[in-house]
């Protein structure tokens, strides 16, 4: 069977490392490298702690790059530092060398390159901003015919965003994190023909992360991808949390547990609702993620981290 070609770009949030996990548990998909733009963490840290987890999980061939570009509005401080915690983790410090490569070129040069020699086209899973996706688009024009879809985790259509009125003054709380870092990044990518799936908060709200599924992780703590994941979602788990990269990223491994719904929307870059996702008549048509067999999601997690 023909495996789907994907590159991964991530930012270095907690999920972010546990979608790549995710991602590389499918059997369907051939992973080309993984991509770690400096957004939702401290990038050095970030990229790191990919690495162990790619040797952790014995896809050592795997290349990671390390994005350069930059956003306009910084995540707050106490969401990166996450970044540092999962790079210490003992489960991934069992090595003191890292095997996986870390590749010479900036991450934006490594997207074109991979995309330019890849035999067919390519899905991009993107878990954080756009921004690494519209600087390689700028500078290779042509690699746009090279990129079968897009799946992103990012937006909120009819839903409150996720960036709070009270810590970002001068917006009005309609924005979502991952555009609202670079929204005219994601406005370039709207410009083209790519076919956007968005895995929007309308849906994510609706998926948490609850105590009783951290705690079934931890008890497949014989499987170190599973124990890994519940120490991940430990950190987290005091504050309100969801699926937010890894139910985007397990669409890729059974879309059929989704619906999808077509929506016109325009990405507002200015003013404030910078970074909204926004439904308009006549805007650029995406898929957003609708509905989502929860059960089946939970289910599947947990048995593709049971390794």
């Amino acid at each position: 069977m023909t495996k789907q070609l994907v590159l991964m770009d991530h930012d270095g949030g907690v999920d972010d490392y546990l979608a790549t996990m995710l991602l590389l548990t499918m059997d369907r998909i051939e992973l080309l490298g993984v991509v770690v733009t400096p957004a939702d963490c401290y990038v050095q840290p970030a990229v790191s702690a990919t690495r162990k987890i790619i040797d952790l999980m014995g896809f050592s061939h795997i290349p990671v790059a390390e994005s350069t570009v930059r956003g306009i509005n910084p995540f707050p401080t106490l969401y990166r530092r996450d970044s540092f915690i999962v790079d210490h983790l003992p489960i991934l410090n069992q090595s003191q060398t890292i095997t996986t490569p870390l590749v010479a070129e900036k991450g934006q040069d490594f997207m074109i390159q991979v995309l330019r020699e890849a035999s067919s086209p390519v899905t991009l899973m993107v878990t954080g901003p756009l921004t690494t996706v519209a600087v390689a688009l700028d500078k290779a024009p042509e690699i746009e015919a090279k990129i079968h879809k897009i799946v992103w985790m990012g937006g909120a259509l009819n839903v409150g965003g996720n960036v709070e009125k009270s810590l970002e003054a001068g917006q009005d709380g309609s924005a979502e994190w991952n555009v609202y870092w670079d929204a005219i990044s994601a406005a370039r990518v709207w410009q083209t023909q790519i076919e956007i799936i968005m895995c929007p908060l309308d849906l994510t709200n609706n998926v948490p992360v609850t105590s009783e599924l951290v705690y079934k992780m931890g008890r497949q703590r014989h499987y170190p991808i599973s124990d890994l994941a519940g120490q991940c979602y430990a950190l987290v788990i005091p504050q309100d949390y969801y699926f937010w990269d890894v139910l985007a990223t397990a669409y890729l491994g059974h879309p059929e547990f989704y619906q999808l719904c077509e929506w016109e929307t325009e990405i507002i870059t200015t003013g404030l609702s910078q970074g909204r996702t926004k439904v308009v008549p006549g805007g650029r048509k995406i898929y957003a993620m609708d509905k989502v067999d929860k059960k089946a999601f939970y289910d599947y997690i947990l048995r593709q981290w049971a390794r």
